[in-house]
C-alpha cells in the first residue's frame, strides 16, 4: 500500500473533509474519494461512514487512523534522522495559533523562516484557543501558540512574548482628546463608560475583569465578543471602548481607525506561548521553528507590501489558512 494513501487517510480525518483534504494535497475530490475507497475495499473493512453529516470513523476506522498516525511519525523520524546526517532541514510543519497572535508579527517570522528552510511545508491554521489544544493534543499540529498558556497533563508550554494591554477608543472619543499629549490616561478614566469585551468564557475577559475590580473600577459591559475583529470593528463604529493586546491594534492605529492609549500607574500585559505535546519528539523542521520565534519580531525584516499584496523578500508563500470568526 503506498505510503502517499495512508498521508492521505489521515488528512481526510484531520481535515473533517474529503474536499479539504483534496486542495491539502492538490488533488481532486473525485481522486481522493477513489483513494480512500480502493484502501477500504483493500482492508475489507468499511473505514468512514460516509452516511453521516459530517462524516464519521467507524470502529474500525478509527484503529486504523490511529495505528497509521503512529506509523506516519515514525517514518517521519526515521526521515528527520537520515537528514540531519547531511544537515538538511526539509519536511512538514504544521502550526496551530489563535488569530489575534498578531498577524503582522508572525509574518515576519514566517517569511524569515521560509528564506532560511525553503524546502520545508510550512502550514499556520488560525483556531479558536480550544481547537488549538485538540489539534495539538491530536497530533495534528506539532505546535501551538495560545495566549495564557497551560502549563500541566499533556502539554508543556514555553512563554514567547507578554504583549502590552492599551485602551483602545475610536478618533474622536473624549478619552483620545485626554490622553492626546501623553498617549497614555489613568485606569479611573473608563469609570462608566461603555465597553466592549471579550466572552466571559475566554481567559483574557476574565483577567481584565480581575485587573478593573483591583483597581476598583467599573464599566458597563455593552457588547461581548470571542471575536477580536469584531472588537475593533465596535469601537471603530463608536459602541464603546475596550482593552487590547497591543500588537492587535497597530494596523487600524496606524490608519486612524483607533486610537490606542496606554495605561497610567499599571502594567497589564498577556502572555503568549508555545505549546507542544509532551514527550512527543519535535521534527528538526519545527525544532527550528520553535527556535526562531525566541527572535524579537522587530529583529527581522518586515514583510514589504505592494497595493495590499504581501511580498515575502522573493520567498514562496507559506500555507495559511484562517476562518471567518477569528478569536482571541
Amino acid at each position: 500500500m503506498p505510503l502517499r494513501t495512508v498521508e492521505l487517510f489521515c488528512d481526510v480525518v484531520a481535515l473533517r473533509s474529503f474536499s479539504k483534504a483534496a486542495v491539502e494535497r492538490a488533488v481532486t475530490q473525485s481522486s481522493v474519494s477513489q483513494s480512500i475507497s480502493l484502501l477500504e475495499k483493500r482492508l475489507g473493512v468499511q473505514l468512514i461512514d460516509r452516511g453521516k453529516r459530517p462524516f464519521e470513523l467507524t470502529p474500525a476506522g478509527a484503529v486504523y487512523h490511529e495505528e497509521c498516525r503512529s506509523l506516519l511519525d515514525e517514518f517521519r523520524k526515521l526521515e528527520d534522522r537520515v537528514r540531519k546526517m547531511v544537515d538538511k532541514v526539509v519536511g512538514r510543519v504544521r502550526i496551530a495559533a489563535i488569530y489575534s497572535v498578531g498577524l503582522s508579527e508572525m509574518d515576519r517570522y514566517v517569511a524569515r523562516y521560509r528564506e532560511l528552510y525553503s524546502e520545508v511545508d510550512l502550514r499556520i491554521d488560525y483556531v479558536h484557543p480550544n481547537e488549538v489544544y485538540r489539534r495539538v493534543s491530536a497530533d495534528e499540529a506539532d505546535l501551538g501558540l495560545v495566549s495564557f498558556p497551560k502549563e500541566g497533563g499533556e502539554f508543556t508550554a514555553q512563554e514567547w512574548q507578554r504583549q502590552s494591554l492599551v485602551l483602545v477608543v475610536p478618533p474622536g472619543h473624549k478619552l483620545a482628546d485626554e490622553g492626546h499629549e501623553h498617549g497614555s490616561v489613568t485606569v479611573q478614566a473608563i469609570e462608566g463608560e461603555d465597553f466592549v469585551g471579550f466572552t466571559e468564557e475566554l481567559t483574557i475577559r476574565r483577567q481584565i475583569d480581575r485587573s478593573l475590580r483591583a483597581e476598583k473600577v467599573c464599566v458597563n459591559v455593552v457588547h461581548s465578543f470571542d471575536n477580536i475583529e469584531n472588537i475593533k470593528r465596535a469601537v471603530e463604529i463608536g459602541s464603546g471602548v475596550s482593552i487590547l493586546p497591543e500588537p492587535t491594534v497597530l494596523r487600524e492605529v496606524e490608519t486612524g481607525a483607533l486610537v490606542s492609549l496606554h495605561l497610567n500607574e499599571v502594567a497589564w500585559y498577556r502572555p503568549l506561548g508555545v505549546i507542544q505535546k509532551r514527550h512527543k519528539t519535535l521534527s528538526t523542521a519545527a525544532t527550528k521553528f520553535k527556535a526562531l520565534l525566541k527572535a524579537a519580531p522587530e529583529s527581522l525584516p518586515p514583510v514589504e507590501r505592494t497595493n495590499g499584496i504581501k511580498r515575502n523578500n522573493g520567498t514562496h508563500r507559506p500555507r495559511v489558512t484562517a476562518p471567518p470568526a477569528v478569536t482571541s
